[in-house]
């Protein structure tokens, strides 16, 4: 599929997600900025889709990122960041989103699985409670330590 077709607004996708429910898939959801796409996000990404059969990821808009990250962020715009993260054969769909957290998307999408980094409690990951009230998982997968967008913005300002 190219790379231009798994990135779609959430009214878009919400016929592909029907479908691929209808046929069965275990979708995986995972959400974040991925401002600067470096090889923690390529683990991450890859074992995440690893747990189910279609890997959809809620990516922060700009003006989202800003009001997380602040003013000189994001590093990369919206569409560059959709386009590589669609460009990795392990991610079936990304959905750009605008509000500060993916509770809304994962309430309209209804993942079987939700997935975030060990940097979280589950306790405090956004949707987790309303997934597994409708009969989903919730997991925490292994970060690569030590490999950020912010380590590597100050390893390039340091340099």
């Amino acid at each position: 599929m190219e790379t231009r077709n798994k990135i779609q607004l959430l009214d878009d996708a919400f016929q592909t997600i029907e479908n691929w429910k209808r046929k069965g898939r275990i979708l995986v959801f995972t959400n974040g900025c991925f401002d600067i796409l470096h090889i923690g996000h390529v683990d991450y990404l890859e074992k995440a889709r690893k747990e189910g059969d279609k890997l959809i990821i809620g990516l922060n808009t700009d003006a989202s990122v800003r009001a997380i990250k602040g003013s000189g962020r994001p590093i990369n715009d919206e569409g560059s960041r959709a386009k590589l993260l669609a460009a990795l054969a392990f991610v079936d769909l990304v959905i750009p989103f605008d509000q500060s957290t993916p509770l809304e998307l994962i309430r309209a999408i209804r993942p079987d699985i939700l997935v975030k980094g060990n940097d979280y409690e589950i306790t405090n990951i956004v949707g987790a409670e309303f997934v597994m009230e409708n009969g989903g998982k919730v997991i925490t997968l292994d970060l690569i330590q030590g490999v950020s967008t912010t380590n590597i913005i100050n390893k390039i300002k340091n340099s």
